[in-house]
């Protein structure tokens, strides 16, 4: 493999994008990102390209996020290069979103983060049993952004929220269940499907059907109807009341972990899928999040994220407020302000 950080090529009618980057699991930069929207430019009205496959070199992930220490050092100074990844990144998002070619990932091992933000709007989306998704933002003070806002609200019931307040983790099972993936295909297969794609590149999701396997039963599944009646409310205070009233060992387990997490991105993630449901497009969506993000990266909470989990290592951040009634509504109001004219997220032409 070449050293650049994403591959970028053309086979046989397939645009490739091969994220290269194996040990930071393929944290995405800025350079990815541009990387990755050149080549998706140069593809868009090219006939000999009829589809897309997006995959990762290594064994490790597809993709554990986005850079976020450098998102850290950026928020605690001027922010510009925060903005600019995130304005990269966002643009990204929307073009793949409304690519018009089929769009194939191959997300074998870890996707969080940034990796969700590549890999969801693909029309094809390919677990294996080393697949682990995640959403994990309110245990750093962050929210789920690159699309989140869009996608998890319109997952089945309040599984969605119910992913973004706990970052829980799941496996090819429950994803394929709850259509975040599409295909369940062993990583002993992987190179074969790729091969078939390569052979039929114009119609990826009848190769991916081919290879398709049984995911097996979903862990979540006796669990969907606590999740519906427990995340259907409108504040995170509720939710709380409710699992506590609930009593149950599974819902006292989701209470114990939502009180690890950031109270100020509890309220800023609930806030956003409620708000993301009504989105009247992935683009108004992805301006909201650019306007929050740029905004979030100098909070105390997202700085002490870092700190506890990917600096010190200590995973004992101290969030302030330190729970959910400290924090005001006019901060919220504030994170999620629309930006100047001058300012705002816009799409790539």
């Amino acid at each position: 493999m070449s050293e650049a950080d994403v591959i970028t090529r053309v086979e046989n009618g397939v645009g490739r994008i091969t994220l290269n980057r194996p040990k930071a699991i393929h944290a995405l930069n800025r350079t990815m990102c541009e990387t990755m929207i050149a080549a998706l430019l140069a593809w868009r009205y090219d006939a000999t390209v009829q589809s897309v496959l997006i995959d990762h070199a290594g064994e490790r992930g597809f993709c554990a996020g986005g850079d976020i220490r450098m998102i850290a050092d950026s928020g605690a100074g001027d922010g510009v290069d925060a903005r600019a990844f995130f304005l990269a990144e966002y643009r990204l998002n929307a073009l793949l979103f409304g690519y018009p070619k089929p769009i194939t990932a191959i997300v074998d091992g870890i996707v969080m983060g940034g990796g969700v933000g590549i890999s969801e709007p693909a029309a094809v989306r390919i677990a294996t049993e080393r697949t682990t998704y995640a959403m994990p933002e309110t245990g750093i003070g962050l929210y789920p952004e690159v699309g989140g806002g869009w996608f998890l609200p319109r997952l089945p019931g309040q599984t969605g929220v119910w992913i973004g307040l706990t970052g829980a983790r799941l496996k090819a099972a429950d994803t394929v269940a709850l259509g975040i993936h599409t295909h369940f295909t062993p990583s002993e297969g992987v190179e074969a499907l790729k091969a078939d794609l390569l052979a039929a590149p114009g119609d990826p999701a009848a190769v991916a059907a081919r290879h398709a396997k049984d995911a097996g039963p979903a862990p979540l599944a006796p669990h969907r109807a606590a999740i519906d009646r427990l995340f259907a409310f409108d504040t995170v205070e509720e939710i709380f009341a409710a699992l506590e009233a609930d009593g149950s060992d599974w819902a006292s387990t989701q209470l114990a972990t939502l009180k690890t997490k950031s109270p100020t991105s509890l309220k800023v993630t609930l806030r956003h899928i409620r708000q993301g449901a009504k989105a009247a497009s992935f683009s108004d969506n992805m301006a909201v999040e650019y306007a929050i993000s740029g905004r979030i990266g100098a909070t105390h909470d997202f700085q002490e994220g870092v700190r506890a989990v990917i600096v010190d290592k200590d995973n004992a951040p101290r969030w302030s407020p330190a729970d959910l009634a400290g924090v005001q509504a006019s901060t919220l109001d504030e994170l999620f302000a629309p930006l100047p004219d001058n300012e705002k997220w816009t799409p790539l032409p």
